[in-house]
């Protein structure tokens, strides 16, 4: 049996630790860093335009086509840590025991910008190898999304 995997991959952003930390509260967000690797599609009730503290339960395509099961979307706000935030997604499903993605938000060294990390701890029994492989490719490309979305201040998030 596979033991869980812990994948963290950190990045440089290009505003302020409120504005990150602000987009990163936005449901929105999350669809538009996913895309188009994996589409979130809301079972049951909605997703708030602002993540509360709560179960979430999404439908999920690869690359907005090809289902691949559903997962539960559970958010929480854990205390701060000095002068990093967190957003914590303890999410799981049928396919995926446990996705515990913690994401950090604070000032980058040097006082210019923000260091945004994805931490994520994944049980997938026998399938653990492979989706920590792409949970790699998967945060590498959110944070691309990321990046760009900073340099433009957020601007493809108001269409």
């Amino acid at each position: 049996m596979a033991k869980p995997v812990t994948v963290e991959l950190a990045t440089h952003l290009d505003c302020t630790p409120d504005e990150a930390f602000a987009q990163v509260q936005r449901s929105v967000l999350l669809d538009h860093v996913a895309a188009p690797l994996i589409r979130f599609a809301p079972r049951g009730r909605p997703f708030p335009l602002t993540w509360e503290p709560g179960e979430y339960r999404a439908s999920l395509s690869l690359f907005g086509v090809i289902p691949i099961g559903w997962q539960a979307v559970v958010i929480s706000l854990p205390e701060p840590s000095g002068d990093v935030r967190f957003v914590r997604d303890n999410g799981y499903g049928p396919l995926i025991r446990r996705w515990d993605h913690w994401i950090a938000i604070g000032p980058a060294s040097g006082g210019e910008g923000t260091r945004y990390i994805d931490q994520v701890t994944i049980d997938a029994g026998p399938l653990t190898p492979i989706v920590a492989a792409f949970a790699r490719l998967f945060y590498a490309h959110r944070q691309r999304r990321w990046r760009a979305l900073a340099a433009n201040r957020f601007a493809a998030l108001e269409r």
